[in-house]
């Protein structure tokens, strides 16, 4: 069983390690160059300045996955909606560890009084969308062909979860 905590600058390097395995070899997210490890202690900094929760899932002392809540959108009107946003080492997809690294992140949601929650997912991704339905977020926006990567056009839908 893993152990669920904050992320710290330090999980930065296997951070990246687990992101840029997705960037490289999937569609579900559409940056195409990985990111440094200083990139990502950035990105790290970032989420904390929003006061808003960056987990990760830790076991045997390695990083096996990770969990964050970003701003939505920068206007004032939206500060109680967050996105969400989940990846797993490839060896824990189907382990549980999913599910319970995203009900804790929900839990910390909810403790900080946000509203809502919405996760995107780029589409054909059967397993995170069936991750979203499980914990009750409900999908509520479809968009056709908004992004390109690895030569071909990717639809991206939006699930949304009251918190």
């Amino acid at each position: 069983m893993s152990v669920i905590r904050q992320a710290v600058s330090a999980d930065a390097e296997g951070i990246a390690r687990i992101y840029n395995h997705y960037i490289r070899e999937t569609i579900v997210t559409f940056e195409e160059e990985p990111v440094a490890t200083s990139e990502m202690a950035k990105r790290l900094a970032d989420t904390a300045a929003d006061l808003l929760p960056w987990l990760v899932a830790e076991q045997g002392g390695a990083i096996v996955g990770y969990a964050r809540a970003s701003k939505w959108k920068p206007r004032s009107a939206y500060r109680f909606a967050v996105e969400t946003t989940i990846y797993l080492a490839p060896d824990c997809l189907g382990t549980g560890a999913g599910t319970r690294l995203y009900q804790f992140l929900l839990g910390e949601l909810k403790n900080l009084k946000l509203h809502t929650a919405i996760g995107g997912i780029a589409l054909p991704n059967a397993g995170s969308v069936a991750l979203h339905e499980k914990l009750g977020f409900r999908k509520v926006a479809h968009f056709a062909e908004v992004g390109f990567k690895f030569g071909k056009w990717i639809d991206v839908a939006y699930w949304q979860i009251p918190l």
